[in-house]
């Protein structure tokens, strides 16, 4: 007996699938809206009301600056794909806007993963997941490296009470750890979905230095552009902080945030958390910060998405498939 399911059937389920996964998106984004732990979404809309942000210039270049973050994204992402294969811009895009939709309610944006992988046929996906992990990877590092940068600078100038002793062992212990992890692995026949050790460091020595210095370059500009944007709700809500001194705390804030995993639906309240205890210690009121990262939440996250969206439910699977 033939078990395999007719193509309408399938092509039903597929849709549902789709649908699903809009729905899903826009029921989280909803639900943290409107009842969210930290932050009263009627105490948000009057804040705002209060505010200058809804000026056209401010909610242009508050656009302008998603834009933009998302741009060098997408460009980050058609960049290390044309290690493997040429994409157009707008294939870009869809794949990278379609993959935020379908990871939204996912810890820690692990469903980017498969959606990215899912454009592609069945023989070039163990390299497109190895793509993502490595452009991931490139904007944590900047994460980290600029975080640490800041978190000094911060610490040296307000009184953080933080055992730099335990840390420094903690960070020993983490390397040490590491190196045993790291060695352990060239000595055993370690794979990832059957792709080993070898060939996966083999995969990413192999990229051109051209393509590592594009991706490294645009996660380095996204950052810059995310991080000003926070900046600028901080001046339309009053808060006088010169740029260095916000900047220090914005970086220890997204390093901090970044060392919490979640999931990303609730990364505004990851963030907000680590924010509002940041920022009290420069005399930020807490209803302030929360506002913020809701709107950068929403301008670079929600409002994507949203587009996104758009994406998924148009996608058909690759003609192998």
């Amino acid at each position: 007996m033939n078990s395999t399911l007719p193509y309408k059937t399938k092509q039903f389920f597929f849709i549902l699938i789709k649908l699903g996964i809009v729905v899903g998106a826009f029921y989280f984004i909803c639900s943290k809206l409107l009842n969210n732990g930290t932050l009263d979404f009627h105490d948000f809309i009057d804040f705002l009301n209060e505010s200058s942000i809804h000026s056209t210039k401010n909610i242009l270049i508050l656009l302008l600056l998603s834009f933009f973050n998302w741009f060098f994204e997408i460009a980050k992402w058609r960049v290390l794909v044309s290690s493997i294969k040429k994409i157009t811009p707008m294939d870009a895009t869809e794949q990278s806007l379609g993959s935020l939709t379908a990871s939204l309610f996912t810890p820690n944006r692990i469903g980017e993963y498969g959606a990215k992988a899912i454009y592609f046929h069945k023989s070039q996906r163990k390299r497109v997941l190895l793509l993502n992990l490595i452009g991931n990877m490139m904007q944590m590092g900047i994460t980290v490296i600029l975080g640490i940068i800041g978190l000094w600078t911060f610490a040296n100038a307000h009184p953080i009470e933080v055992d730099f002793l335990k840390i420094s062992r903690g960070i020993v212990v983490f390397f040490v750890v590491l190196s045993m992890i790291f060695i352990g692995l060239k000595k055993t026949r370690f794979t990832i979905k059957g792709v080993s050790f070898d060939k996966i460091k083999r995969f990413v020595f192999d990229l051109s230095t051209r393509i590592k210095f594009l991706a490294f370059a645009f996660s380095l500009i996204r950052y810059a552009i995310f991080s000003f944007q926070f900046y600028f709700l901080l001046q339309i809500f009053g808060v006088g902080l010169s740029y260095l001194e916000a900047i220090s705390i914005i970086t220890s804030m997204y390093l901090l945030a970044s060392a919490i995993p979640s999931f990303f639906i609730f990364d505004v309240i990851v963030k907000g958390s680590v924010a509002v205890y940041l920022f009290s210690m420069v005399g930020v009121n807490e209803l302030t910060i929360l506002c913020i990262i809701t709107l950068m939440w929403l301008f670079n996250f929600v409002l994507p998405s949203i587009f996104g969206s758009y994406y998924v439910l148009n996608f058909n699977l690759p003609i192998d498939d």
